[in-house]
């Protein structure tokens, strides 16, 4: 909240501002560790009884209250993965729910959302992550297992959240293998490609971001294993991954935001019916409206020669 220009502009001001808001809304604009101004100002600014700002807000309210605001941020940043907390906090702002960027700050972080677009002094890599060059700038994509890429993405669920990992072929937009957990860990991240390993064989380069999943040892143990060539997207560069990217925004749209999970099995079984669907039975129009199966299992066909991509 802009408690500078509210301070000066006078309480009635900032009383316009809160018109409409309900107690639970103008509890969530108090920052209590603000020095200037004070708590005590800040209730006045929004015309709130003080022991109401000093009071916590009941753990039931505040948590249904956090998850509103997470859903929100999630659709918004699925639309415009380039947006940082400052962008986030000011698209809330428009749609009429005032809400302060720490506050967006800290729920972006409990889901593990990360703004694609530069920031200052980001590339530098963390000195025991092994980081790898972008191979993939002016190679023409034309077969199937030439690049293969992966990803995380959030979903929300009942109580809480959860993390899906998917690797996709990028000349057929096949999705290799996906793995669900509740937590960021590596595990779930070598599993998956593992079984596309399995079931797929080895392409000739793995693209990935500089995420630490995929540069921990672990994880490079497996490529390095199968002598696979390994690619890192340069940071913030959204075009590096953009196939991926894609594939998160038709899942969302197409299957997570119609549906709403009661527990991580119940987000398994759903999303092992989208998969099956946008791979075997979802026609690209990149694909001459092919399905992604269709494409991967066979040779190329003529009219999809004038479609080859180049980066």
């Amino acid at each position: 909240t802009d408690w500078s220009a509210a301070s000066g502009g006078g309480l009635a001001a900032k009383k316009v501002q809160s018109v409409g808001l309900d107690v639970s809304a103008k509890r969530a604009l108090v920052e209590p560790d603000a020095k200037n101004p004070s708590l005590r100002r800040q209730c006045a600014l929004l015309g709130l009884n003080r022991s109401t700002g000093y009071a916590p807000a009941p753990v039931g309210d505040e948590r249904a209250e956090n998850q509103r605001v997470m859903d929100r941020i999630n659709a918004i940043y699925t639309d415009h993965p380039f947006y940082g907390s400052r962008k986030l906090t000011a698209a809330r702002r428009r749609e009429g729910y005032p809400v302060n960027r720490k506050r967006v700050r800290r729920l972006m972080r409990a889901m593990g959302l990360v703004s694609i677009a530069p920031k200052p002094d980001t590339s530098r890599p963390h000195p025991q992550q092994a980081v790898y060059p972008y191979l993939l700038r002016g190679v023409v994509i034309e077969r199937p297992n030439q690049v293969w890429s992966t990803d995380i993405t959030d979903l929300r669920i009942e109580r809480g959240w959860a993390y899906l990992v998917a690797l996709i072929d990028w000349h057929s937009r096949y999705v290799l293998a996906w793995r669900l957990s509740n937590t960021l860990d590596t595990t779930f991240c070598v599993e998956a490609l593992t079984e596309a390993l399995e079931q797929h064989g080895t392409p000739e380069i793995f693209n990935t971001d500089q995420g630490s999943q995929f540069t921990s040892a672990a994880f490079i143990e497996v490529l390095n294993h199968h002598h696979i060539r390994i690619s890192m997207d340069g940071k913030g560069r959204a075009l590096d991954n953009i196939f991926i990217e894609r594939l998160w925004r038709s899942l969302k749209y197409e299957e997570v935001y119609l549906k709403h999970y009661q527990s991580l099995r119940e987000a398994q079984t759903e999303l092992s019916v989208y998969f099956r669907f946008y791979n075997t039975d979802r026609p690209h129009q990149s694909l001459d409206d092919r399905t992604p199966e269709q494409v991967y299992r066979n040779a190329q066909p003529p009219q999809l020669l004038g479609q080859q991509h180049r980066f």
